[in-house]
């Protein structure tokens, strides 16, 4: 039989791949739909016609920003510790944890692999990462409040807040398990699920009160352009982080994938029930 330790450790690691499974089912199949459909709309309610594929750019520079921060970070780090050999023993370790000056917890971890490569994982689930992931997703649930709020029929609401109340909980739990793994204080963990909780009901009452008062189409571009930021930073988040994280271990590869699938299936669903 598995040691507890070890079958946790495993345990852990199938929630993690069903949630990287989750996130990439919103990532393609509800932020983007979402984001290209309302700046399209947006666009045609300005009288513009696009010869570039604007909305793609303003995501690819979503993506950037996250990218050109998080490295200019870790340069940062790499820097302040100078002297080498004390880094390539910290790298060493299996899974050593390292304070920065800021009080942040970051991972080291490097795992050498069975082909004789060095791998090593820097600053990975990193307090930086923790907010770009809880930030992208609450605007995301702020825009999908505001839709809601936006809704005249009644029986309509009911529907929409049904299927949102099941996204939201999967999504919620998902983002539980990115955020545990990223060995941040319980009190920052409770903080941003809190945020996140507050997000939805917030675009509900956004919505309720634009729907009173119409916007302009200026104040239409400026709400889907920040919605196009956010999703480029999910898109980061979930290809360069979540996923990767998972699947750069060699061990039980089958469940992981089986798993990542699952939460990718429970997610489809949810959003066809919504349809």
């Amino acid at each position: 039989p598995l040691p507890v330790a070890d079958f946790r450790r495993r345990l852990l690691s199938w929630i993690s791949c069903f949630s990287g499974g989750v996130f990439l089912a919103t990532c393609l199949l509800d932020l983007l739909p979402d984001y290209l459909q309302s700046i399209n709309e947006a666009f045609r309610d300005a009288g513009i016609k696009l010869q570039f594929p604007l909305p793609e750019f303003i995501m690819a520079m979503g993506f950037f920003l996250v990218l050109v921060l998080e490295q200019i970070v870790l340069a940062f780090k790499e820097q302040s510790s100078s002297h080498p050999e004390e880094r390539r023993a910290l790298m060493a370790g299996s899974n050593i944890q390292t304070a920065d000056g800021s009080g942040h917890h970051h991972r080291h971890r490097g795992s050498i692999e069975s082909s004789g490569h060095f791998h090593t994982d820097l600053g990975s689930q990193s307090a930086l990462r923790a907010f770009i992931l809880v930030f992208s997703l609450s605007l995301h649930s702020v825009f999908e409040g505001l839709a809601v709020g936006l809704l005249e029929e009644g029986k309509e609401v009911l529907e929409i807040c049904l299927a949102l109340l099941i996204h939201k909980s999967i999504i919620s739990f998902s983002l539980s398990v990115a955020l545990s793994q990223g060995r941040l204080r319980r009190s920052v963990v409770s903080g941003c699920l809190l945020m996140f909780a507050i997000m939805s009901p917030l675009g509900i009452a956004l919505g309720v009160g634009l729907s009173e008062t119409k916007t302009s189409p200026q104040h239409q571009l400026a709400r889907c352009t920040l919605e196009g930021l956010a999703a480029g930073t999910f898109i980061y988040i979930t290809f360069m982080e979540i996923l990767p994280h998972e699947l750069s271990s060699s061990r039980g590869r089958i469940p992981k994938v089986a798993m990542m699938l699952l939460g990718f299936a429970i997610v489809t669903g949810v959003l066809f029930i919504k349809l």
